[in-house]
Formats: C-alpha cells, sequence, structure tokens
C-alpha cells in the first residue's frame, strides 16, 4: 500500500538511494520534507514531483543561485523578532510577506503556513526555521526574513536547537522546481555559523539584507 507520507527508509527505497542520503539531504532542504515530532516526514506527491524536475531539468548553476536571494528579499521584508513565540513570529513575517505585491492573499498564505507547522515543524536544525507554503495566489517565489536576538523557545528543530532565523518562503503552486532551488540556496547560504551570528548581532534591516544577499564564497 503507498502511504502519502512518506518515512525516510520508504524515501529511500523508492528514490533508491541510502537512507543517510535521504537524511542529509532533507537536512539541507533539498527534499521537500518537514518534521512530524521528533522524525523527518515527507509527503509522496512531493517526492514524486521532485524527482521529476530533478530527472527532467538541468541544475541551476551556481551564480543563478547566488543571485536569487537579491531577487526574492527587500529591506521591508526583513523583520527582528522580539520576544514573541512562534505563533507571532510566523504572523509576523506571513504580515511582512504580504507586503510584496506577488502575495495576493494574505489570510491564504498564514493558513498554508500554519496548516503545514501542525503536520511538522519547519526548524531544519542550526538555529534555523523554515516555514514554507505554494500557493495559486502567489505569482513569483517571495521570502521574508525574520531574525530573534532572543530564541524562539517554542519553535521546536531537529537538533533542538533554539530557532533564531527564520526564513518564510512563499512560491506559486506549479514553482516546484524553484520552490526547491530556493530552500537549497538557503540551506548553503545559512550553513555557516559566522553567518547565522552576524545576522542575529546586524544592527539594522538593511545591514542584515546586505549580509543575508552577499554572495556566497
Amino acid at each position: 500500500m503507498n502511504h502519502e507520507i512518506m518515512t525516510i527508509d520508504e524515501v529511500a527505497e523508492y528514490l533508491r538511494v541510502s537512507e543517510r542520503t535521504v537524511y542529509d539531504w532533507a537536512q539541507k532542504g533539498q527534499l521537500p520534507c518537514g518534521k512530524l515530532g521528533t522524525t523527518w516526514r515527507f509527503k509522496r506527491s512531493d517526492i514524486e514531483a521532485w524527482v521529476d524536475q530533478q530527472l527532467g531539468t538541468p541544475p541551476l548553476p551556481l551564480f543563478e543561485g547566488e543571485g536569487l536571494l537579491s531577487r526574492i528579499m527587500s529591506p521591508n521584508r526583513v523583520v527582528f523578532l522580539e520576544d514573541c513565540g512562534k505563533e507571532n513570529a510566523l504572523k509576523t513575517l506571513c504580515a511582512a510577506l504580504a507586503t510584496s505585491p506577488l502575495v495576493q492573499k494574505e489570510d491564504e498564505l498564514s493558513d498554508a503556513i500554519f496548516k503545514r507547522e501542525e503536520l511538522m515543524s519547519t526548524g531544519i536544525g542550526f538555529g534555523i526555521g523554515v516555514p514554507h507554503a505554494r500557493l495559486s495566489s502567489v505569482s513569483d517565489v517571495v521570502m521574508s526574513l525574520g531574525i530573534a536576538r532572543v530564541p524562539i523557545a517554542d519553535y521546536t528543530s531537529l537538533d533542538d536547537v533554539p530557532v533564531q532565523v527564520v526564513c518564510m518562503v512563499a512560491a506559486g503552486s506549479t514553482q516546484h522546481p524553484e520552490y526547491i532551488r530556493t530552500l537549497s540556496v538557503l540551506s548553503s547560504r545559512l550553513k555557516g555559523e559566522t553567518v547565522r551570528k552576524a545576522l542575529i548581532s546586524a544592527p539594522d534591516a538593511m545591514a542584515a539584507l546586505t549580509l543575508f544577499t552577499a554572495e556566497m564564497v
């Protein structure tokens, strides 16, 4: 019986790779997935779409990946999250994301974000949260960035490290390749502790944006 929600071993068998490979791809944001309790879970439809994209679309050149963050961000969507829990943090970032003309319905975005969090937390580890959704009311990939100088205690994460950097991503319902690439670029950008610490200590939104969108070296 094919289940809609898959485990790591089921995905590994489906992709014909090792469970460790699936785990690594999930942790790096290279597979569409999320946390349910303390374990990774995957939607079969998302994995099938990811496979179609990987087999049918050439890989994204490095320079395009580096320029992506500048294209999907703006200073007014960088928010410092002061003394708030996960719910208020997500609401604040939804409101910031809705200032973009690419997002037509804030209530629909908020509903999708919170429903995904109910299924599994988007805390991917290393103090990073990546709430995300694909919607027909979003016309292109767009992002808001939340920075919490004080860790968000109730934002659960894979490694139990409290979340302090939250990247909220929205994309169109048919933009699966762009969506996956964006999550991959975010993972690469934030994997270094130096970048994360610099973001948390940034004096203002413009400084944070400049740091966040700087070319990766």
